[in-house]
C-alpha cells in the first residue's frame, strides 16, 4: 500500500499553541495593509468615530475596518456579508484585525460614511508609491470598465422605458377587457369563475398603470431624465450590442505599465470613454506632468474618422496645459487602451 502524507489529529492538544503570526509569511500583501493604514492619520483623513466616545458600547476602530475594505478590496470580496464570514475563517484576515469579527452592517456602514475618507487614503498610497519611486516607467496605461450596480433594470427607468411600459400595461388591459367581453356571453360557472379572475387582473393593471404615471413625472423632473430606484446614483448604460446596457457605472482608471499600480480612477455615469480623456489627461498631468498618447487598437473610442469621435481628444488639446495629444502605434501587450507618457 502506497504511503501518504498525514496530517494532524484535530482532537491532539500542544503545551504551547501555535502563533498566529506563523501562519502568515513574511512577504504576505497583508504586513503592507497593516503597516500602510497603522502609518496613516485617520483623523486628518476625515474618518469618523477615531476619538471614541465616552459612554455607550465601545466600537471598532476605524483602522481595523479600513484593513477590511482594504483586504475585500485586494482580494476582490466586495460584499460586506462576504467580508463577515471571511473574518470568522480566513487567517489573514484574522491576523489582520487580531481575530475581530464586525458584521457585514458595521462594514457597510462604514463604506457608506466614510467615502470621502477612504479616497484621501487611497491617495496616500499613490503617494506613497510615489516616494517609493514605482512610478518610474514612462508610460500609463488608461482605460474604463463598466461595473453592474445592485439596481437591476426593471428598477431604472428613462422616459422611453416608462412610456414603453405603459404602451404594454395598455395593450394587456385591452386584451383582458375583450376576453371580459367574451367570458360575459357564456353562462356556464366555468365563465363566471373566468371573469372574476379577469376583472382582478384588469384592476391590478390599473393600479400598475397609475404608478407608471407617478414614476414617469419623476422621470420628467429629474435633471438627467433617469431614475433608479434601488441604487439612486446608478445610471443606464448603452453598450454596443441592442437590448445589452446595463445600469452601473462607468469606472476610468489609469495605471502603470510596469507595476500596475492605479494613478488616479474616476466613476462617471457616461456609458461611452469618448469624452473622458479630458477628465483623465489633467488628472494623469495633476500627478505629473505627461504627455497622452493613445494607442490604434480601439476604433469606439480612438480612431472615429467621421463625426466628433475625437472630439474629447481636441478639447483635452486646447483647453489642458499640461496635456500635449500626439497618435501613435500603440504596442500588443497595450493596444486597446489609451497610454500617458511622461
Amino acid at each position: 500500500m502506497k504511503r501518504f502524507v498525514e496530517g494532524e489529529d484535530r482532537k491532539q492538544a500542544t503545551l504551547l499553541p501555535a502563533c498566529l503570526d506563523d501562519y502568515v509569511t513574511e512577504d504576505n500583501p497583508v504586513r503592507v495593509i497593516d503597516v500602510f493604514i497603522d502609518e496613516l492619520d485617520l483623523e486628518a483623513l476625515g474618518f469618523a468615530g477615531v476619538v471614541p466616545e465616552v459612554t455607550g458600547r465601545p466600537a471598532y476602530h476605524p483602522a481595523t475596518l479600513l484593513k477590511v475594505y482594504l483586504y475585500g478590496y485586494l482580494n476582490r470580496i466586495q460584499s460586506s456579508r462576504r467580508l463577515e464570514r471571511e473574518s470568522q475563517r480566513n487567517i489573514e484576515l484574522m491576523w489582520l484585525t487580531g481575530r475581530l469579527m464586525p458584521d457585514f452592517k458595521t462594514i457597510a456602514d462604514f463604506r457608506r460614511d466614510n467615502g470621502p475618507a477612504i479616497r484621501a487614503a487611497c491617495a496616500q498610497f499613490v503617494v506613497l508609491c510615489r516616494n517609493l519611486n514605482l512610478f518610474t516607467r514612462a508610460v500609463v496605461a488608461l482605460d474604463g470598465s463598466r461595473f453592474k450596480a445592485v439596481n437591476n433594470r426593471d428598477k431604472n427607468f428613462t422616459v422611453a422605458k416608462v412610456a414603453k411600459r405603459i404602451e404594454q400595461v395598455e395593450a394587456s388591459i385591452a386584451r383582458y377587457l375583450a376576453a371580459l367581453d367574451r367570458a360575459d356571453r357564456q353562462d356556464d360557472d366555468v365563465a363566471e369563475a373566468k371573469t372574476v379572475r379577469l376583472k382582478e387582473k384588469i384592476e391590478g393593471l390599473r393600479r400598475q398603470m397609475q404608478s407608471l404615471k407617478e414614476m414617469d413625472r419623476e422621470v420628467e423632473a429629474a435633471p438627467d431624465k433617469q431614475v433608479s430606484l434601488t441604487d439612486p446614483d446608478a445610471r443606464s448604460m448603452a453598450t454596443s450590442g441592442k437590448g445589452t446596457g446595463i445600469v452601473g457605472y462607468n469606472v476610468q482608471m489609469a495605471v502603470d505599465a510596469e507595476h500596475h499600480l492605479i494613478v488616479a480612477h474616476e466613476v462617471t455615469n457616461i456609458g461611452s470613454d469618448r469624452a473622458q480623456l479630458t477628465s483623465m489627461g489633467q488628472k494623469g498631468a495633476g500627478c505629473d506632468r505627461m504627455r497622452a498618447t493613445h494607442g490604434a487598437g480601439r476604433p469606439r473610442l480612438l480612431q472615429r474618422r467621421r463625426g466628433t469621435g475625437l472630439r474629447g481628444h481636441r478639447h483635452c488639446a486646447l483647453h489642458s496645459q499640461d496635456t500635449d495629444i500626439c497618435q501613435r502605434q500603440a504596442r500588443p501587450l497595450h493596444r486597446g487602451g489609451l497610454h500617458l507618457r511622461r
